[in-house]
Formats: C-alpha cells, structure tokens, sequence
C-alpha cells in the first residue's frame, strides 16, 4: 500500500552498508563462541501479565556471569517473521533477548487489537524493570533497548516516545500506522485493497479479529499514530532505523528525516535493498544492529 520513494530521495536519507558472510562481518553474526560452563547461554520460557492474561515470551540468555544489557525484540503483523536468527546474533554479542506474542497471536490468551498489542509492549517493559525480574534473570536495567520489526517497530517507537527509560531504539523497516490510515482517508478507493494487503499472511496466527476490523481501527487512530509527529521525543535516545528498498522504505525515509532533523538526533539510517522481510539480507540486517549495539555496550561485547 506504500508508495516507491524516488532512488534520489533514498539515497539522501539513508546510507547502505554491505554486511556479507565474510571476516568483515561481526564475529557475533558468523561464530558461535566458546561455551560459558559455569554461566551458559540458556532459553526461558515466561508468561508476562497484560490486562488479566499471561503472554507467551521467550527470554533467550546471555552467557557469562553479572547483570547484561536486554533487547525487547517485538514482531509485525501477524508475525511470521520473528527475527529470531537476529535475536541469536544479538544473543551471542552478549545480550539477553526478550520476544513475546501480543495477546491474541500465535497462541496468547485473548483477542489480538492494535491497540492491546501496545499495551503488551509496555507491559513487557514494566516486567523487564520489576526487581524480581532483574534479579532472576540477570538484567541490566540502565541498558535495555527496544526494537521491533513492521509493527513490532511501529510500537517500539511509541513506547519509547512515550515512556523514555531506554537506552536505544532499533526500528526495523517499521511500519507508520498513522501514515497508512492517512493515507487510506486520502484515497479511499484504495480501502479494500489495502485490507487484503494486510490480511494476506494471516492465516491462523490471530484471535477475535480480521484484516476489515484491524483496517477500522487504523483509520480511528491516523491522527494519533503517525510516527512522524513522534520524532522529537524518539530523537531523545539513540536510534537505529533500517529500511526495506522493497517494503516499506516509502513510510520510512519521512521518519529517518524527522528524526535526523532534532537537535542532539543520535540516529543511524540505513536502508537495505531487500523486501519486507529482509528474506535475502539476514546477515547484512544482523550485521548492522550487532554493530549499532556495539555503541550501546562498549566494556564487554565479545570482540
């Protein structure tokens, strides 16, 4: 449903590294590291209380011993890209990784909306800053960052424009909900197409609801969602922002403008020239984030 930006206007925003299978590649992204005996790198299965029920989360842990720096790694629309290749690389930089399912998907108790999937994001951060939580699974609360993928980054730059208490952000190919119903106002012709764009990968995946109710729910918040009227506070953290050349690179480039446009703007923009999945960059897309990360943890990532 998004428009192609012009070559000139993309290369004006965006930069394109070339990240390959390759020695210049991050060791993290390429090679296992040798195993931590007395503090292994180990997966644990938690239940994260939003609204009355319990989501379904995967905390995939670091190795070695002492509090580490914790990604919250969210999923789009409906989420058949999980990242979680991404979320292994981020893992072996030496970082905990945190990814849920919004009530509603991929088999969470309730029924799946927009909206409550942004309040599962932000009950996802309360848990990571609760004192039990830090204790027990080893948490550094002054460094987490928050990423998201489609949608996953759509709610990761609403809550940290809203809440702060982030050390980053990492958006990727993010989807700008407001644009989009925008968009669908100014040309209502295209409604029923853009109802079956975003509905054509659901399958199974989401309860209670459909592409026509979450299009309904796009066009109530056109106003209110639109991530580019979100710039002067998401500028206020530092920001990784990797596009899609086929995705949606059209939403993007606005936001990456507006961004880098803040005073004090801390903001990498990349874009790759790969679809919405990034379904032939995985490494080039791993390369990039563990290398941004880097910055967010200078004394401890393995080399």
């Amino acid at each position: 449903m998004q428009k192609r930006l012009t070559v000139a206007l993309l290369a004006a925003v965006f930069t394109v590294p070339a990240f390959a299978a390759t020695p210049t590649a991050p060791r993290a992204v390429i090679a296992d590291p040798p195993r931590d005996a007395a503090h292994p790198a180990r997966n644990r299965q938690v239940l994260i209380l939003s609204h009355g029920d319990g989501t379904n989360a995967l905390f995939m842990l670091a190795p070695g011993a002492g509090p580490k720096p914790t990604m919250v790694l969210l999923h789009g629309l409906p989420g058949n890209e999980q990242n979680l290749d991404l979320a292994q690389a981020v893992r072996r930089a030496g970082w905990n990784v945190l990814t849920l399912h919004y009530r509603g998907s991929w088999g969470s108790p309730g029924r799946f909306s927009l909206a409550g999937a942004g309040e599962d994001v932000d009950a996802a951060m309360a848990f990571l800053h609760q004192p039990d939580t830090v204790a027990q699974f080893g948490i550094d609360p002054q460094r987490i960052v928050i990423a998201g993928h489609s949608m996953g980054g759509f709610f990761a730059a609403r809550h940290a424009a809203a809440h702060g208490g982030v050390a980053g952000v990492v958006l990727l190919d993010p989807w700008n909900v407001g644009a989009t119903g925008k968009d669908v106002a100014a040309h209502p012709e295209t409604r029923q197409d853009a109802i079956a764009d975003m509905g054509d990968d659901f399958g199974n995946s989401l309860a209670g609801t459909d592409a026509s109710r979450l299009m309904a729910e796009v066009e109530r918040h056109a106003q209110d969602w639109d991530l580019v009227d979100m710039a002067p506070a998401l500028a206020r953290v530092p920001v990784l922002v990797v596009a899609a050349e086929h995705g949606n690179a059209a939403q993007v480039a606005p936001l990456a403008a507006a961004l880098k446009a803040q005073r004090g703007a801390r903001v990498q923009a990349v874009t790759l020239p790969s679809d919405h999945a990034f379904a032939d960059r995985r490494i080039g897309l791993a390369g990039i984030t563990v290398d941004w990360l880097a910055a967010r943890r200078p004394r401890t990532a393995p080399k």
